[in-house]
Formats: structure tokens, sequence, C-alpha cells
């Protein structure tokens, strides 16, 4: 099928995949058996870090989803994913990287911020001047990312203007953080060359925070964030607030930004803190045959799919049906479109 493996699955292979996600336990070795002999259908969503939100979400939507040839019917206690399918969680840098890689066909489908989706669908921002990845589409907007701007105490931080000079981590290179970071950074009038920038991940700069060799760092992540956590439980740490006519005219050109705050308490010892947020997004190839996205689409919001998400991850219970159109920036795929006709949730 285009743009699905569809290959027969080596025992081992199985094995593996069935350790990652807890296939085993749908049959028992008859099913193992017969699987290794049988044809699936592998699709692969590209997440982000192995410590960061994106991939335990990722997994937990592999798990759902995957319902290998041979096991047990949903009905009698077995799988209730996509007939035949085997999904995979594959870390990756994170947004950017699962854009590219969905464009390039080395993932079928992967999570990004709505922000470094529009960029690259519209060939805009971090895209400028490279060719549009117009070829990707929508399954569903999954829960929103607030902008954590995390400050060391010592280092007597009050503004955004304040970061002028300051040693401050942006992200990895390829991260949707960054995007964003630079854009924030240019509606207070600042370039990446007026602060002392590094390119970190975030459980990298927790630790330079710590020991006073970092004075700030950006990171997207739905509240409370661990990484945060820790970081104010210990005292060391402020939020710094992103607000004021520089944002207001931000959210209004770039509509993937929506004024938001965190409130006061998530953190300890810190108050409410106005924000930005965006909506992390599930994106796959527009190749992706529209059966079996419309099967993959029922099976994110069927009921067991559901008590999965809900034990998973406290971002996860986020993602819900009535907030999954909020946002979108790359056109629905014709199958989640169709589901989402079927559902009610679109209407003409």
């Amino acid at each position: 099928m285009d743009g699905i493996l569809a290959v027969p699955l080596p025992r081992r292979r199985f094995l593996l995949t069935a350790g990652a996600f807890g296939l085993a336990g749908l049959g028992g070795a008859r099913v193992l058996a017969q699987t290794a002999t049988s044809e699936a259908r592998f699709f692969r969503i590209g997440t982000g870090a192995l410590g960061g939100v994106y991939y335990p979400i990722g997994g937990t939507l592999a798990l759902a989803l995957s319902n290998p040839p041979g096991s047990r019917p949903c009905d009698k206690g077995g799988s209730c994913g996509v007939p035949g399918l085997v999904a995979v969680a594959q870390s990756s840098h994170g947004s950017m990287a699962n854009v590219q890689a969905i464009a390039a066909g080395t993932v079928d489908s992967g999570f990004a911020q709505a922000d470094v989706a529009y960029s690259a669908f519209t060939g805009t921002g971090a895209f400028e001047g490279k060719p549009k990845l117009d070829m990707l589409r929508s399954i569903a907007n999954l829960y929103p990312e607030h902008v954590h701007l995390v400050v060391r105490k010592s280092a007597n931080v009050r503004g955004v203007r304040d970061l002028r000079n300051r040693r401050v981590s942006l992200d990895e290179q390829g991260s949707g953080t960054l995007v964003s970071a630079r854009l924030i950074l240019q509606a207070f009038g600042l370039r990446e060359a007026d602060l002392k920038a590094h390119y970190i991940p975030a459980t990298q700069a927790i630790g330079r925070i710590k020991d006073g060799t970092l004075d700030a760092f950006f990171f997207f992540a739905g509240y409370p964030a661990p990484a945060v956590a820790e970081l104010a439980e210990a005292g060391e740490i402020d939020l710094l607030p992103i607000s004021g006519p520089p944002i207001e005219k931000l959210a209004e050109k770039y509509k993937y930004f929506t004024q938001d705050l965190v409130p006061a308490g998530i953190y300890q010892g810190i108050k409410r803190t106005d924000t930005l947020s965006v909506g992390a997004q599930w994106l796959v190839a527009a190749k992706v045959p529209d059966e079996l996205v419309h099967a993959i689409t029922a099976t994110l919001w069927n009921k067991t799919t559901r008590a999965l998400l809900d034990k998973s991850h406290p971002r996860a219970m986020q993602i819900r049906l009535e907030t999954a159109l909020n946002g979108l920036v790359a056109p629905l795929h014709p199958g989640a479109e169709k589901y989402y006709r079927e559902a009610g949730a679109l209407k003409d």
C-alpha cells in the first residue's frame, strides 16, 4: 500500500515490538507463532526525545493502534486497534525533525507544534526559501503546549528584554521550541546575536541552571512540566512573563499562538504567569491511504484508547474530540475528515 510498509513480520522484529508496546499479552505463544508468518503493516509515528511528552504519548497511541495479525479480537479482551497494523513510536529531535521526516517518507506521521507545522506547510519562518511541505495533512490537534521561559532567580532577569547579553538556551537545533523562541525574541526587538545563545535540550539546561552556568531557557510543555517543577521546588527559578503589546501583535500575526497563562500554584512558589501556548498536532503524509487514516482516527477516539490515554500521562488527558479540530494549520487528511463528519464533529 502506498506510504505503508506491507512486509512479512520476522519473529525477532515482532518480539521487539511486542516487548515495547505490551502486545505479547494479546494471545500468548499461539498468537506470536501466527504473527511471525503473517503480513503486517507498519505505521511509524515520529515523536520526540525519550524524556519529553511526545514520546510516551506516541507510545500509548502506538499501543492503541496496533492490532497485529493473529491478535485476539477486541470483544474478547484483545486489541481494539486497526486490524493488521503494527504502529511504532520513534524517538526524534521533535517538531522540525518530524515534519521533515514525514516529507522524506522516513515516518508515516508525527507530532509537531502548530507553529512549526505552519512554517513547514507555508514555506515561511524556519522554512523560508525551502520547498513548502504542502503534503502535510492533519489527523488531530492533541493538547496545548505552553511556553515556559525559565529564569534563574539569582540572574536578576525581570523581563524578556533583560535577556540581552545573558546566557540563554533556545533548545536544540531542529526543535520547534527554537522556532518559537526566535519569534518571541524578535517581538521584543532581540536577535540571537544579542544573547549568549546556547542550543541544548531542557534536560541539560536544568543542570546548567543549577550550577549557575545558564541564566534562562525556553521550554515548550504542558504544565506541570516535571523539569520546571523540580527547579521550582528547589527555589531556584522564576517563570518570566511573556505578555504585553509585543505579544499581542505576535499573536495577531501568527494565529497559531494563543495568549495563555500558567496559573498560580502550578509550580511551588511561582505566581500566575502570562505566556503563550500552541497546539501539539498529529500530522500525516497526504499519500497515506484514506481508509487507513480513517481507521486510525476512529481508533484514536474509541473508548479503549481513551482509557489508555487517561492512564498514560497528564497531558494525554487533554486529548479530546471536542478540541481535535482547534487551530489546525494543515488541511485534514481525507480519511480523518471522513471520520469527523461521521462523528458529527465537522459539518458543512
